[in-house]
């Protein structure tokens, strides 16, 4: 299904084909509660913008879980005025995701064993990158190149001056702005079905004029592929907040709710995790 022509934004119908809900009950949503808030062109047709279709389906979640229209559009509106931060998101809605405190050296050592990987293996991709700093990103940007390539999609976020026109086969710039919290954070999201793996990291705070070897973070990282996915949201719909109109791709794959990790996973993941804590302990 195509955006519509010149906005990037999703007709009624659209948003009705995304979430399964008819249009005219999200007329009668809008006119009860509010909700869906869409953006209203010169002729007065409704627009919607990515996140309203997450929003959408929450409600939906919500209702499926036993709680009342009203109820449930009220926790989605909620939710949906988030932080803007992909590691506070991600630790909210996935509290089993114990944070390490981890250097900057085991960070970069883990940030590209899931880059090699998913280079070498993950079958189109969906791929998020947060770098802080221009001057982070420059220092990987031929990594980068690399795993954009074989990628449905490759999006960096940095402190960009006027990033560039998207261009076939490149990674997506997008420019953060001086308040938003990605500013602080390093995430790499690597979604595919056959290669599931993220993690998200916190700068802690006070280390500002520090050398930037010693720099340490709060992470989480996870091979689960529903955090994996929830995680590629959010920068999918913080990409469609900084940067509008970036995708010419379609993403509808975000629509779908993957398996959950197996117990097995699950306890691999947290061996791994002792391991990564161990191994920084003795830098």
């Amino acid at each position: 299904m195509a955006l519509s022509p010149r906005t990037n934004l999703l007709t009624i119908s659209d948003l009705a084909e995304r979430t399964g809900v008819p249009p005219a009950t999200l007329r009668s949503w809008e006119s009860r509660y509010g909700f869906p808030r869409p953006v209203r062109l010169n002729g007065g047709h409704r627009r919607y913008a990515e996140p309203d279709v997450a929003a959408v389906l929450e409600v939906l979640r919500h209702r499926s879980s036993g709680f009342g229209l009203e109820a449930a559009v009220r926790l989605a509106e909620a939710e949906s005025r988030r932080s803007q931060s992909v590691y506070a998101e991600l630790r909210r809605r996935h509290p089993e995701l114990t944070p390490q405190l981890l250097s900057k050296a085991s960070l970069v050592a883990l940030s590209h064993a899931i880059e090699d990987e998913c280079c070498a293996r993950a079958e189109g991709p969906l791929l998020f990158g947060g770098f802080q700093r221009d001057a982070f990103l420059r220092k990987s940007y031929a990594r980068w190149v690399e795993l954009a390539r074989p990628a449905r999609v490759a999006v960096v976020f940095a402190d960009l001056p006027t990033p560039p026109a998207p261009r076939p086969g490149m990674p997506i710039e997008v420019a953060l702005p001086r308040e938003a919290p990605l500013n602080r954070e390093w995430i790499v999201v690597c979604d595919a079905p056959d290669l599931p793996a993220c993690l998200a990291a916190v700068e802690r705070p006070g280390q500002d004029g520090g050398l930037d070897s010693r720099r340490r973070f709060e992470v989480v990282w996870t091979v689960d592929p529903r955090a994996v996915r929830y995680a590629s949201r959010l920068a999918a719909a913080l990409a469609d907040e900084y940067r509008p109109g970036w995708c010419t791709t379609d993403l509808g794959v975000l629509d779908d709710e993957p398996p959950s990790a197996s117990a097995d996973l699950r306890r691999a993941s947290d061996l791994l995790s002792r391991m990564m804590g161990y191994l920084d302990a003795s830098r």
